[in-house]
């Protein structure tokens, strides 16, 4: 605990202005704890206890809300579209009247995006067991999204490595690959003369799928640290909701 302390008054020191009222209030109640003054029933272990239950309950409702059918697809600000290489493949090929096949290929890549995101919430909860109290008081002094940011630093890796493989099933099993090599190959067919494109499309939706996540993964770290009905928890309530 000796140790602890040290850190904690480093990290009230360097603590940034937030406009999240509760935020400030529990940086305030920390300092608090640390000059021996009564904070109440709130202690150190609520704080970091808080903490890691909004990490799961934003991760673990970000990753169910984009697992979902549609959950990217019908998503304005999350739908995968083609790559931007293959933007030209996609207008010339609905001037030909294969609109279809294009659409096609979309939605397949949106739904592999979907499949992949059921194995998210599993890394997630690991990553948080593992979190310090240090990392705490970073996520505490940081801005709306700070949780989110250490959440994406300690799995992106992991969750790169494990979202690969269940995209290229996923991109087999509803037949994206065989959406995707039919529109190449009608393109190539047509243009001749041009440059052949042939990216690589799992990569690619393995990418977008891991930014879809962690936008959603934000949003919801956000409404946690706004809006008081979004606090499930008896702990989250506690913690973020008695501080002023």
């Amino acid at each position: 605990m000796k140790k602890i302390i040290p850190l904690l008054l480093i990290a009230i020191t360097l603590s940034v202005t937030t406009e999240a009222q509760g935020l400030k209030g529990l940086i305030n109640k920390a300092k608090d704890a640390v000059n021996g003054k009564s904070v109440g029933a709130l202690s150190t272990d609520d704080i970091v206890s808080g903490l890691k239950e909004a990490l799961v309950q934003g991760s673990q409702k970000g990753a169910s809300t984009l697992s979902q059918v549609d959950g990217f697809f019908g998503n304005a600000a999350l739908k995968i579209l083609l790559p931007a290489e293959a933007q030209k493949v996609e207008s010339t090929l609905r001037k030909i009247g294969l609109g279809k096949q294009v659409d096609d290929a979309i939605l397949s890549m949106n739904r592999a995006a979907e499949d992949a995101a059921k194995s998210a919430a599993p890394i997630f909860v690991n990553a948080i067991k593992q979190m310090s109290f240090q990392d705490a008081l970073g996520i505490l002094k940081g801005g709306d999204t700070a949780a989110t940011g250490y959440l994406r630093g300690k799995t992106n890796s992991e969750l790169t490595a494990a979202f690969k493989p269940v995209i290229d099933q996923s991109l087999e099993k509803v037949n994206a690959t065989k959406y995707w090599n039919t529109l190449i190959t009608s393109y190539n067919k047509i243009n001749i003369l041009g440059q052949k494109v042939n990216p690589d499309l799992s990569a690619y939706v393995t990418d977008k799928a891991l930014n879809g996540i962690f936008y959603q993964v934000a949003l919801e770290e956000k409404s946690i640290r706004e809006d008081p009905l979004a606090r499930g928890s008896d702990i989250l309530k506690k913690v973020f909701g008695s501080v002023k």
